[in-house]
């Protein structure tokens, strides 16, 4: 606060008191003299009593403390009125004035607030501070530009040296939508001379909020100029750690990562246990392809920091690149190794805090897509349901987990749970992907007549993306040899979209195979399995069937053997290898109808 005396007044009051008190009742003297007893008197003795300004200061001291309480309990009303009677004693204290002109704006009350920021300015004018909040509320509140900018002015004409006047008019400007003006401000800002390392930084805050704008990146020398401004603020405090952590983000923020990282490291050096700046710098390595650097800082933070739970969660993002780049390069082996560590940082992340839906739904993704381990994926789900009963969502991937499971009755029990949340919470879960994946849980379970609903309705809601779902009710109704001529209608309305599309000709190969014209079948299904490119064991499986009913043994059992090579689960393959193999050593015909 300005005023000195409060300062002294505090000083006096936080002495320690004397616990003696006066007897209650008289007690005649020792000796007998003229000397008055103290201890009686109700008034205070004329050498003790204070003048009647210092009677009002003690009040206004009072009433401060009084104020401060009332606002710590929340009672804005009171406190606003104790502090309103401290500065009728002395208008001239500076910060107590904005501090209650502060409150009267929280509650609408501009012109009491103006008033008193105005007998602040007379009191007080040379002290920037009024100033500066008059030109915030004319600006903001009374939408008043020209008085706004004025105020600002003076607070910076009074500080030129001081970053926070400079900021004020440029907000105002941007709030008269003048950006050009507001550029120019901190143009002006940028010519002082100051050694304040912190007046650097803040104008280069300000700058970047001025240069980045959604709709366009910064230009070159746009970006020249504030690093100049950052540099400065590097210069006159190089071993800061808070100006290199700003300078550092600022670096960060404008993409221009490979100077962020050294100022980074820097920051460590100086304060090894800052656990923020090791993430920021982990990212930084996430972000220039420097993997290896990265979950090794990550994992110096977790030593540290065991509790933090975004730090596995980060951790788990690193892991997953790495692991995708490992596969995109063919080492499938490697790959699911890092896919597995993965997802145990993000297992961690979750048991430090479980409240957290996206992180379930991504590991339980992990689960399924990367891992191929579903019912890790049912059970992630599971407990992801329990801590968020009616997220549909979570509901819709515990569906579709179960079905990858082969838990196809409670899969179709589960979507039609998530069906009735989804509508329920007025999700857009709800949609034709959602059918399309209900409908091959209730393929799966034997529904054949729901699956075919299903498919339908996926179709109808999203017509320009059904390629999928038209291919799967057609192959669905030519496996199960049934309304063929509807199952051709459907795969050929796939193929229009995606003529290149293998498990489509499939779908064909297959309607064919089933009308009985094998060798336009075995011409489509070659052509599936070279368009495809890897091995399918479904398209190998149709190839050996084709090959059977055109009693091509030889390559029957080949096709045959590839396809179990890939899915050594099909039994009843594996069956039917050994039978046909059978028949070819007792010289009889390995096949004699359709495979059904």
């Amino acid at each position: 606060m300005a005023g000195g005396w409060f300062l002294c007044l505090s000083l006096a009051a936080a002495r320690p008191v004397d616990e003696r008190r006066p007897s209650p009742t008289p007690q005649p003297p020792l000796l007998k003299t003229p000397a008055q007893d103290d201890s009686v008197v109700l008034h205070a003795p004329k050498d003790l009593a204070l003048e009647p300004e210092g009677e009002r200061k003690v009040r206004a001291l009072l009433d401060y403390v009084e104020a401060l309480d009332l606002q710590d309990n929340g009672e804005s009303e009171r406190a606003l009125a104790a502090f309103e009677r401290v500065l009728d004693i002395d208008p001239g204290e500076v910060d107590l004035a904005t501090r209650v002109a502060f409150l009267l704006t929280q509650q609408g009350d501009y012109p009491r607030a103006i008033d008193i920021l105005k007998d602040a300015v007379k009191a007080q004018p040379k002290a920037p501070g009024p100033y500066l909040q008059l030109a915030y509320i004319y600006a903001k509140y009374l939408k008043k530009l020209e008085p706004a900018i004025r105020y600002a002015e003076q607070a910076v004409a009074l500080a030129p040296n001081e970053i926070e006047g400079y900021q004020r008019l440029a907000e105002v400007q941007l709030t008269a939508r003048d950006h050009k003006a507001a550029l120019k401000t901190l143009d002006r800002a940028r010519k002082v001379e100051t050694n304040d390392p912190s007046y650097w930084t803040q104008l280069g805050k300000l700058y970047l909020a001025l240069i980045v704008q959604p709709d366009k990146d910064p230009k070159p020398e746009e970006l020249r100029q504030v690093n100049a401004v950052f540099h400065k603020a590097l210069a006159l405090a190089p071993s800061d750690a808070s100006i290199l952590k700003d300078a550092a983000d600022y670096f960060a923020a404008s993409q221009q990562v490979q100077e962020a990282i050294p100022l980074y490291l820097r920051v460590l050096e100086l304060q090894p246990n800052d656990s923020n700046a090791r993430e920021k710098l982990a990212t930084g390595f996430i972000l220039t392809n420097q993997r290896g650097k990265a979950i090794g800082m990550l994992q110096e933070i977790i030593q540290q920091h065991p509790e933090k739970y975004q730090t596995y969660e980060l951790l788990g993002r690193v892991l997953e690149e790495d692991a995708k780049a490992l596969a995109q390069a063919g080492k499938a082996k490697e790959a699911k190794a890092e896919y597995a560590k993965a997802a145990a940082s993000y297992e961690q992340c979750l048991l430090i805090n479980p409240a957290q839906p996206d992180n379930y739904l991504h590991l339980a993704e992990l689960f399924l897509s990367n891992l191929r381990d579903n019912e890790r994926a049912v059970q992630v789900l599971q407990e992801a349901r329990r801590h968020f009963p009616t997220a549909p969502q979570i509901t819709y991937l515990l569906a579709v987990a179960l079905r990858e499971a082969k838990h196809t009755q409670e899969a179709v029990t589960m979507f039609e749970e998530a069906w009735h949340e989804g509508e329920a919470e007025g999700q857009e879960v709800i949609n034709g992907r959602f059918f399309f994946e209900y409908g091959a849980a209730a393929e799966r379970a034997g529904l054949y007549d729901k699956a075919a609903e299903l498919f339908k309705k996926s179709i109808d809601l999203d017509p320009a993306d059904a390629s999928e779902a038209c291919n799967y009710l057609g192959f669905m109704w030519a496996d199960q040899n049934t309304h063929l001529d509807e199952a051709e209608d459907y795969i050929k309305r796939a193929l229009a979209t995606d003529p290149e599309n293998g498990a489509y000709l499939d779908s064909l190969g297959w309607l064919h195979y089933r009308r009985g014209n094998y060798e336009q079948a075995l011409a489509e299904l070659l052509n599936a399995a070279q368009t495809l490119k890897i091995g399918d064991a479904t398209v190998f499986e149709h190839i050996g069937d084709t090959y059977s009913m055109l009693n091509e043994m030889p390559k029957a059992l080949e096709y045959w053997q590839k396809s179990l090579a890939l899915d050594q689960t099909n039994k009843k393959l594996a069956a039917k290898i050994e039978s046909a193999k059978t028949r070819v050593s007792k010289g009889e015909p390995a096949s004699a109808s359709p495979i059904k």
